[in-house]
């Protein structure tokens, strides 16, 4: 009979010596075999079913008997003797690092110790570094975008990646209809609107008007209603966690964690870190959502505040163009409007200004300025009342800035275009002759917003078939650059410009000028460009008379 696989009769050597007899610890001694030869109090307590001559196998855990195999196979030979790799595993509700130590005779000492609580701080410490990781990255995800729509997706995937089986945004209520965000397991993102009862989930009412959450433990999974799941959640509600999304002073909606039937419960721990992601995500849609809300009144004030796109009126071709100062700024105190008449036989208004200084402030006068000249065109034709009564606007308003202006009454008979052309301080109109020689126009006058009394001239030209008048701000003729970089593009240089462009449409004027000041300046700063061009179209025959060019009407 082979006995070479039972467990000895009889411990090997002497009996437990006091040195690890009487240990706190557990300490079980095993043969290389797998034998049990000898085991302390504290490892009988430990495992209840191990006695001398037992197999180490029968009365142990699988990870302590595979350790003491591994062992053997490692370090063959009775005689090895020096500590080896511990072993780590657990017993019953505990967690043990087994120590082994070899004896001269070949036998094992293992020294089990409990480390239970060493595990759970270094498990607590593990899992609170990884949910910093990942809070940290979740915000920089979510503060990656300041729209209202992707930040709503990154949550719902965020969620349902690290959180949960499935996750739900839902959106502050428009009515009855509610805006949900969804992500399934499958990782998908999608958005729906349904006009349900939010009641019907207990907490989520609460939750999407800013109210602590209820624990989950309150919340039947069997209640959870069908609108709330996403189509890729096919398995039965095991759990579910409500919180609200924190706003800005108002709720920016509620977070819905699902998880199936198949996983744990949500712990308290878990609910409270589902919190303190919610409050992050909710942080970053309501910046979403004001930036939104503002953008949304930015561009309906810009609309207001952006140069017009110019048209013919009336037989008269007009065209502007207006660079702002800065690459970045859309709008600045460079303006242009053109009011056109009821019919052909009235007369249209054109003004051109520049407000003092640059930028948004300047834009907001600039609009007031507009709308001022909007309410007073009923006085259109009598230039020095309108500019009498926007100066006393101006004067009277909290508004420290000034402004020049030139405008001009438009109107074409029998194929010649009039103007009546009104300086305020600015500088007076340039006129393109169809043979290419330039003019100034003879007004002036005092810029308004700065003294109560002003005065001004107003000079009539007349534009014949291809002439244009040409109305500018100093940031043309101030612009600094050329060779040197410091050099002012001058008015000289702007008039032999515009003898290039003797009987050029007035699209094509204005496009000349900005494009020949914008080389000018290179990369260089500039003031606000704006140019308006008023040009008589080429509807008529030309002839000469007193030595200028006359247009005739032809129809």
């Amino acid at each position: 009979m082979d006995t070479s696989q039972q467990p000895p009769a009889s411990p090997r050597g002497a009996g437990p010596g006091a040195t690890w007899g009487s240990a706190p610890y557990p300490v079980v001694v095993a043969d290389p075999s797998g034998g049990v030869v000898e085991l302390n109090a504290a490892a009988t307590v430990l495992f209840p079913g191990a006695i001398t001559g037992a197999w180490l196998q029968d009365v142990v855990p699988a990870w302590i008997a595979d350790a003491h195999t591994r062992l053997r196979v490692h370090v063959p030979g009775p005689r090895s003797s020096g500590p080896g790799p511990p072993a780590h595993g657990r017993v019953g509700d505990r967690t043990f690092e087994a120590h082994p130590t070899r004896t001269d005779d070949g036998d094992v000492i293992w020294w089990l110790v409990d480390d239970t609580d060493r595990r759970l701080a270094e498990d607590a410490l593990r899992t609170e570094r990884e949910r910093t990781a990942f809070l940290a990255g979740a915000s920089s995800a979510l503060l990656s975008s300041l729209n209202v729509e992707r930040c709503m997706e990154v949550t719902a995937r965020l969620a349902a990646e690290h959180l949960a089986d499935a996750a739900v945004i839902v959106a502050p209520p428009r009515g009855r209809k509610v805006p949900l965000t969804f992500c399934g397991p499958d990782g998908a993102v999608v958005h729906r609107t349904v006009q349900d009862d939010v009641e019907q989930l207990p907490g989520l009412g609460d939750a999407l008007r800013g109210f602590p959450p209820v624990p989950s433990r309150w919340i039947d999974p069997s209640t959870v209603p069908q609108w709330v799941l996403p189509d890729g959640f096919t398995e039965p509600v095991g759990s579910a966690v409500v919180t609200p999304l924190p706003g800005h002073g108002v709720p920016a909606g509620a977070l819905i964690l699902l998880r199936s039937s198949r996983r744990a419960a949500f712990t308290e721990s878990e609910e409270i870190f589902a919190r303190l992601f919610a409050s992050r995500a909710g942080a970053a849609m309501s910046a979403a959502r004001m930036y939104a809300e503002q953008a949304a009144i930015t561009r309906t004030l810009m609309r207001e505040l952006l140069p017009p796109r110019l048209h013919t009126v009336h037989g008269v071709e007009f065209a502007g163009k207006y660079r702002p100062a800065g690459p970045t700024e859309r709008v600045g105190g460079d303006f242009y409007d053109v009011h056109p008449g009821t019919d052909e036989g009235q007369e249209s208004l054109v003004v051109l200004g520049d407000v003092c200084g640059k930028g948004l402030e300047a834009a907001v006068l600039t609009g007031k300025i507009r709308n001022t000249v909007q309410a007073l065109l009923p006085l259109a034709q009598d230039h020095q009342r309108l500019l009498g009564l926007l100066n006393g606007a101006l004067m009277n308003s909290h508004h420290t800035r000034f402004a020049t202006l030139a405008m001009a009454s438009v109107v074409r008979r029998a194929g010649i275009v009039h103007l009546r052309v009104t300086s305020a301080g600015h500088p007076p109109p340039l006129i393109v002759r169809a043979d290419g020689a330039v003019e100034q126009a003879r007004t002036r006058g005092t810029l308004v917003g700065a003294f109560w009394d002003i005065s001004s001239v107003t000079a009539h030209v007349e534009l014949a078939p291809g002439e244009t008048c040409l109305f500018f701000t100093d940031g043309i003729t101030e612009a600094r650059g050329g060779p040197l970089g410091g050099e002012l593009f001058g008015v000289q240089r702007l008039e032999t410009a515009l003898a290039q462009c003797a009987g050029m449409p007035a699209e094509a004027v204005v496009e000349h000028v900005q494009m020949l000041a914008a080389q000018w300046v290179g990369r260089g700063g500039h003031d606000d460009m704006a140019t308006l061009a008023v040009t008589a179209p080429h509807h008529a025959h030309l002839s000469a008379v007193n030595g200028h060019t006359r247009g005739r009407y032809t129809g």
